[in-house]
């Protein structure tokens, strides 16, 4: 018995540390009101270490994992299974919403007195594609506001290594620095407790009382189907990709990253942790540091059922009806359009809600209308964004290697912490 609760609390005394924490700054935000923002900078401190040590991670990652890799068939093989996974899941979660939002259609009862906007931009498709994928000088690559561009220069990068023959220094280079990079993440995760629960109250203290707004309905909504979705499509996935043990090993590791994704609601932030939890996972390793980069800026199934969910409810707010194959067409492809371009960081959200208001022709008026939704909505969004990366990963290495891939890693995984 002693030794069963030693060893849940070895598994996970991190993420309840991290609850502890979160809750414990979620009290003082209730008590303490707008008073607790004064909380904000320890958060802040956090998410900014986070934020700049990311960058590095990404590259290094990436670029190591392609250069390391002399089967350019293999590299092919996980990336077209890769898009095929995040593709198939995207339609999924939007067939999902869809259905919802026609049963239970989340601006019926809701009046909200609009105020004038300011004139947005015009949101040209062809440019914000261009953007999301490339950029025009070598030190915007740096920023985290540019993952894909960062993405798609580390892997090209990492092929170019590659192309060198085994035994490089330079790949062996850059694996030495991720295992760096990855050392000083676990440095930084050891002010989380305190980053995450002082960012947490300092948020509920200043916004806390808009979740009891207009917006309520909205949020009663996607709240649960994001939970089920979670549990049911998460279930469904893991299983496919390795059984009955697929599906305990998932849950047994998805809880750090569930947690940090909430606090942070960053997937780029989440994404050193779902590193480390999917290579308990046992995920091979090229796998997971292509699909995890990859994932936390261009897999999003929180962010597709999140847009529907705002296009839903901007038709029912300017009393059109949210109808017909033309319709639902145009936004499914939005909300999978939204999330590849998202830049997987709070307030990226905001390129997709200009992309709906602009695409669909509502008003200006209708942006901050979606913004607070977006806002409202974006912890469980991200935690369902980061968590399927996890089980994406594992669906690829399903695909990739195989039925039997499962057993045969996490035997490996047990006998190297074994000895």
């Amino acid at each position: 018995m002693n030794k069963n609760k030693q060893s849940v609390w070895k598994n996970y005394r991190f993420p309840i540390i991290l609850i502890l924490s979160i809750v414990i700054g979620s009290i003082i935000g209730i008590i303490f009101g707008e008073k607790a923002i004064v909380l904000k900078p320890f958060g802040d401190v956090f998410l900014n270490l986070m934020f700049t040590a990311v960058t590095p991670l990404v590259f290094v990652t990436i670029a190591g994992a392609v250069g390391s890799m002399i089967n350019m068939k293999r590299l092919g093989k996980i990336l077209g299974n890769l898009f095929l996974t995040f593709v198939v899941t995207g339609f999924i979660a939007s067939v999902v919403i869809l259905v919802v939002v026609k049963l239970f259609p989340p601006a019926a009862g809701v009046n909200i007195v609009m105020e004038a906007g300011t004139e947005l931009e015009s949101v040209k498709l062809s440019n914000q594609i261009v953007n999301a994928l490339t950029v025009n000088d070598f030190s915007k690559l740096l920023s985290r506001s540019n993952m894909m561009p960062l993405i798609i220069f580390s892997i090209l990068f990492g092929f170019c290594v590659s192309s060198l023959g085994e035994d490089n220094m330079i790949a062996k280079g850059l694996d030495a620095m991720s295992k760096v990079m990855m050392k000083f993440i676990g440095i930084i995760m050891l002010y989380a407790p305190i980053g995450l629960g002082a960012y947490f109250a300092s948020l509920i203290g200043e916004f806390g009382p808009q979740l009891l707004g207009a917006y309520a309905r909205a949020m009663v909504i996607y709240y649960p189907v994001c939970i089920l979705y979670f549990f049911i499509a998460f279930t469904g996935y893991s299983y496919f990709a390795g059984g009955k043990l697929g599906v305990k090993t998932y849950f047994k590791n998805i809880l750090g990253p569930a947690i940090t994704s909430i606090a942070t609601q960053s997937s780029i932030a989440t994404l050193p942790v779902n590193l480390e939890a999917t290579e308990r996972m046992g995920v091979p390793k090229d796998i997971r540091e292509i699909v995890l980069p990859i994932g936390a800026t261009m897999h999003m199934d929180g962010t597709v059922l999140s847009s529907i969910l705002k296009i839903s409810f901007l038709f029912g707010i300017f009393g059109q009806e949210f109808s017909g194959m033309g319709i639902y067409i145009t936004a499914v492809a939005i909300s999978i359009l939204g999330g590849v371009v998202m830049s997987g960081v709070p307030g990226g959200g905001l390129i997709g809600e200009m992309l709906i208001v602009s695409l669909f022709g509502f008003p200006p008026e209708a942006f901050p209308i979606i913004a607070t939704i977006g806002f409202l909505v974006d912890p469980p969004a991200t935690c369902v964004n980061s968590t399927g990366d996890a089980v994406a990963s594992m669906v690829v290495t399903r695909l990739v290697e195989g039925k039997g891939w499962m057993m045969k890693n996490v035997q490996m995984l047990s006998s190297d912490n074994n000895s």
